[in-house]
């Protein structure tokens, strides 16, 4: 692990933070107790004081947890410019934690990982620290992207991949797979509510009047249900037997309680009647809600003209607004040329691989080195257990001395275990998933070209930040650790082309 930058004689401040994933997880009793030795131990090796410890149990994938809230509100309004955390993936699972935490220009100890990041720190291992934080956000996406695969899966293989809806109930199956019945109690009433409303001389109103007298209630209220319940309700394919998910209908293995002709007569009867409140969806334009204005900060919107040309414009919610309307197509084209920027060559793309290996050495180095550490003090342990067994048994102590002393130990030996399987556990390869990141890099701007709409947004809000818009120019920050491969890029590329021939990439591409 690289020292402290801090070279004053006196301790210098710190705080540790420590989360585990769920509260099932902090009762296990080690996660988040073994995290924070290995803080202590760690801060008491370079010199700092640990004057305040912040705890998360729950994910990180979206923000807003109450530790790390706590936290950053103490060091905006304190001295302490250290911040301790066993890993990457401890402090931040996603990009807003990772600006918010940027911002307070701090020198961050990830101490499992062997890497201290601050404000000083060399361009190559911001690099690498850009590309942890990206992984750590695609490793949630993946684990979302898995989540939704599976729930496929078993629409495809006609189980209903959700919550029974009201009328029915998840139960375990014969073959120990979950399935859906009909709630034997409330079944019936459903039932009854689509044909009452099938008549055509019922409203809504008089439905949910009945269905309230007939004991209906809410899921999770328990209370009466509402109008806009029953009409939820009898919009739910689900009953027929069928079901929509993902915008496709698939066949269900549930048993219907309504037939598809009287779901579909209750259709015609809820269109006929609800036909001119229907809300008309709204345009979603490419690149509403990317890009404020430069002139007062306001966000541009967009607006169609003549029913087919896309205009973006300052809202002007702080007074008028000197910058003119400007065409989608004008847009278009800058953030494509912004991202011409990360389109790097083969020997480039080479030499970061090589460095990325390199990085991924010098850490398992360290976890190699630690796992020895710890396992030469569970052997020194099993001495002691050893020793103390023999000593029982020529009755030098006292059984009660003997139970307590190898409790204690055994104890001991379960944590240092338990700590042994973290780093084992934690010798994750990034190489793989930064290359991958890598090859979004250079093939951004061609994906770009390439896309629709929807997709160039989600390119867009994943490589860049903060697009301003003033005077027909368009000016956007890349997100780490794009903004790295840009700016080194644009110099290797500007020396090649004045003829330099070095193959040693290292004065460019680590550059402090």
């Amino acid at each position: 692990m690289r020292k402290s930058k801090s070279h004053t004689t006196q301790r210098q401040d710190a705080v540790k933070y420590g989360r585990v994933s769920s509260k099932e997880q902090e009762k296990e009793g080690f996660s988040i107790p073994a995290q924070f030795k290995l803080l202590d131990q760690y801060a008491k090796s370079q010199g700092l004081k640990v004057v305040r410890e912040f705890v998360d149990v729950q994910t990180a994938k979206k923000p807003g947890r109450a530790g790390f809230e706590e936290m950053i509100k103490f060091l905006k309004r304190s001295s302490v410019r250290v911040l301790l955390v066993e890993k990457t993936d401890r402090l931040y699972r996603n990009l807003k934690d990772y600006v918010t935490v940027d911002e307070l220009d701090l020198e961050i100890h990830f101490v499992k990982e062997n890497v201290v990041v601050s404000q000083d720190s060399r361009s190559s291992e911001k690099f690498m620290h850009g590309i942890k934080v990206l992984m750590a956000k695609n490793f949630i996406d993946n684990l979302s992207e898995e989540t939704k695969k599976g729930m496929l899966e078993k629409a495809e293989q006609s189980i209903y991949p959700s919550f029974a809806p009201i009328g029915y109930r998840n139960v375990m199956g014969p073959n120990g797979k979950r399935i859906v019945e009909p709630h034997p109690e409330i079944a019936p009433i459903i039932k009854q509510i689509f044909e009452w409303y099938a008549t055509g001389q019922c409203s809504l109103a008089e439905v949910t009047e009945r269905a309230c007298r007939a004991g209906l209630v809410s899921r999770h209220l328990k209370k009466p249900v509402s109008k806009s319940n029953i009409h939820y309700l009898l919009r739910k394919r689900f009953y027929t037997g069928d079901f929509d998910w993902k915008g496709k209908t698939y066949r269900g293995s549930h048993e219907p309680l309504i037939s598809t002709g009287l779901y579909e007569r209750v259709q015609e009867i809820l269109d006929g009647r609800y036909s001119t409140k229907q809300k008309v969806t709204k345009h979603e334009f490419t690149f509403s809600g990317l890009v404020n204005c430069g002139h007062c900060g306001c966000a541009l919107v967009a607006e169609k003209k003549k029913g087919k040309y896309v205009y973006y414009h300052c809202t002007g919610n702080k007074g008028k607004c000197p910058e003119p309307y400007t065409r989608e197509e004008v847009l278009d084209e800058c953030f494509a040329d912004l991202l011409k920027g990360l389109v790097f060559d083969d020997q480039v793309m080479d030499w970061i691989v090589e460095a990325l290996h390199q990085s991924h050495a010098d850490e398992k180095r360290f976890r190699e080195d630690a796992i020895v550490r710890l396992q030469e003090e569970q052997s020194k342990i099993q001495n002691r257990l050893d020793r103390l067994y023999d000593d029982r048994l020529d009755g030098f102590i006292e059984p009660d001395f003997f139970e307590r002393k190898s409790r204690e130990w055994r104890q001991t030996q379960k944590r240092l275990a338990d700590q042994i399987t973290e780093y084992q556990e934690a010798a994750h390869d990034y190489v793989q998933d930064g290359i991958r990141l890598l090859e979004l890099s250079k093939e951004a701007y061609f994906l770009y070209k390439q896309q629709d709409s929807s997709e160039k947004r989600k390119l867009l809000n994943f490589v860049c930040s903060n697009s301003i818009w003033k005077d027909h120019t368009l000016t956007a920050t890349f997100r780490q650790p794009f903004d790295l491969l840009a700016i080194t890029n644009t110099t290797w590329q500007r020396e090649k082309a004045a003829g330099a021939t070095s193959s040693d990439l290292r004065p460019i591409w680590l550059r402090r």
